[in-house]
C-alpha cells in the first residue's frame, strides 16, 4: 500500500518467492547468515503452511517468506510490476493483484485499503472481476464480486 501511495505502519511484510529446486531448509540457512531468524523451522510446518516466517535480526521486523506455488501465487509473481525503493527497482503486487489479495484477506483494513486503492488509482477493474471470478469458482463462494462492487460505490 505504502508504494502506491497509502503509507502504512505495518506490523510485518509478507514476501512471495519461487524457490525453484531449492529446498526450503537449504533458504533457511541460507537466511541465518543473512541476519534472519526462523519463526519456525519445522519442515512439516512449512510445506502445509507454504511460509516461512523470519524475523530481521538487527531491526527485529518479521517477514512472511510465503513460498509460490501453482496457481494464484505463480499468476501473482508473473504480473508483477516495478517500483523503486531507496533507488532499487523491486517487483511487487500489481494494484489490481493487491486488490485482490485484499478481499481475499477480508480484514476490516485491509477491506478500507481496497476502498481507498479503488477511489485513487486507475485500476483495471474488469481484470479484477474475472480474476475475482474464477476465484469464487474454485472457492465455492458467491460474494468476492459483489463485495468488491460495494467497496467500489462507497
Amino acid at each position: 500500500m505504502s508504494l502506491y501511495g497509502f503509507p502504512r505502519v505495518t506490523a510485518d511484510l509478507d514476501v512471495t518467492i519461487d524457490l525453484g529446486d531449492v529446498a526450503p531448509l537449504a533458504l533457511i540457512a541460507s537466511l541465518r547468515k543473512a541476519g534472519f531468524t526462523p519463526r519456525f523451522d519445522d519442515e512439516a510446518f512449512i510445506e502445509a503452511a507454504r511460509v516461512i516466517p523470519v524475523v530481521h535480526d538487527a531491526s527485529a521486523f518479521p517477514i512472511d517468506l510465503v513460498l509460490a506455488g501453482e496457481g494464484l501465487e505463480q499468476r501473482f509473481l508473473n504480473e508483477t510490476v516495478s517500483a523503486r525503493v531507496s533507488g532499487i527497482a523491486i517487483p511487487v503486487l500489481s494494484p489490481e493483484n493487491l486488490v485482490v489479495t485484499k478481499l481475499l484477506a477480508g480484514r476490516p483494513k485491509d477491506l478500507e485499503d481496497v476502498r481507498e486503492l479503488a477511489a485513487m488509482r486507475e485500476l483495471d477493474h474488469a481484470k479484477i472481476d474475472a480474476l475475482l471470478e474464477l476465484l469464487e469458482e474454485a472457492l465455492d463462494q458467491a460474494d468476492l464480486r459483489p463485495l468488491y462492487a460495494r467497496l467500489r460505490r462507497n
